[in-house]
């Protein structure tokens, strides 16, 4: 069987560069506020990094700038948090089973993780219940995590409830963590934002949503792409209108409704200080890995 680990290593690849690789390990390593750091090594500055961590004295001698790096002196905690309800194996919009997007996604968080030397947990599960397991170190604990991930997300799954899940963390996780959830695109309410907002007190949290299928697109190319195909909903198994574009009325207002949907999500988010993105195929997921975190670093 394939290591999903392995393959999150391939995507990483497209950062293999060492001055791209030290961007997005740089990203990652802002994200703990305040934690207790040692000289490690210098490299080239480029856009975007903070200017105090310019030496300004090995610059002069090297003739262009300089950053300092550090590393961690006491590990951190990263809690993976993963939606395994059978939404999730619904299509996103590249066309992709949601579930291979976010698989990916946890490991290249849970990799960089890694790399710093800081311990990684997950919490998984649907509207059935959740599962956790504890923060350790090591490649083969990542793996081991990635696999339940994969191996319990599918169509004969509960349905998905990642509030099931938060609140899991929030009634069972001590200590302030680092928590990264990748769900669904989840519709806003009351209950949910209390939620948020009681764990973004304890914790720093990423958000990171997989983006939908996408049922509005030009007529012609829907007719071509889907003549003779059926599709159901994840969530009750109804037939859909696979193409509510064909007509104009509904597709407004099936348009209009993602819209609100994704502005109450992400004002809800924001009043609670989580910092969210969105991903919409595997080739999305460490681009998109890395605006979430510059983002992050750039509204803290």
């Amino acid at each position: 069987m394939a290591s999903l680990l392995q393959r999150v290593k391939s995507k990483m690849a497209i950062f293999a560069h060492r001055k791209a690789r030290g961007m997005l390990d740089g990203e990652y390593g802002s994200v703990f506020k305040g934690r207790s750091l040692d000289f490690d090594d210098l490299r080239a500055y480029v856009p975007g990094d903070e200017v105090r961590d310019i030496d300004w004295k090995a610059s002069a001698r090297h003739g262009s700038p300089l950053i300092r790096r550090y590393v961690a002196v006491r590990r951190q905690t990263v809690i993976l948090i993963a939606d395994t309800g059978r939404n999730m194996a619904a299509e996103a919009r590249s066309g992709e089973m949601k579930k291979d997007i976010a698989v990916l996604s946890l490991g290249v968080m849970g990799y960089l993780a890694h790399r710093h030397g800081d311990v990684v947990g997950l919490v998984c599960g649907d509207s059935s219940g959740s599962r956790s397991f504890p923060a350790k170190s090591g490649e083969a604990h990542l793996e081991r995590l990635l696999r339940h991930v994969d191996s319990h997300t599918g169509l004969d799954a509960a349905a998905s409830s990642i509030q099931d899940q938060l609140d899991f963390v929030a009634r069972n996780v001590k200590g302030r963590n680092l928590l990264f959830v990748v769900a669904d695109e989840l519709a806003a309410d009351d209950a949910t934002g209390r939620l948020l907002r009681r764990l973004r007190a304890q914790h720093e949290i990423l958000w990171l949503t997989v983006r939908d299928a996408e049922l509005v697109a030009p007529a012609r190319d829907a007719q071509d792409a889907d003549a003779g195909r059926e599709s159901f909903s994840v969530a009750d198994s109804a037939l859909l209108v696979r193409q509510p574009a064909l007509s104009a009325a509904v597709a407004d207002a099936y348009a209009r409704a993602v819209v609100e949907r994704d502005r109450g999500r992400h004002a809800m988010l924001r009043a609670a200080g989580i910092t969210e993105g969105g991903v919409a195929s595997s080739a999305d997921v460490v681009t998109g890995l890395f605006a979430l975190l510059e983002r992050h670093r750039r509204a803290g």
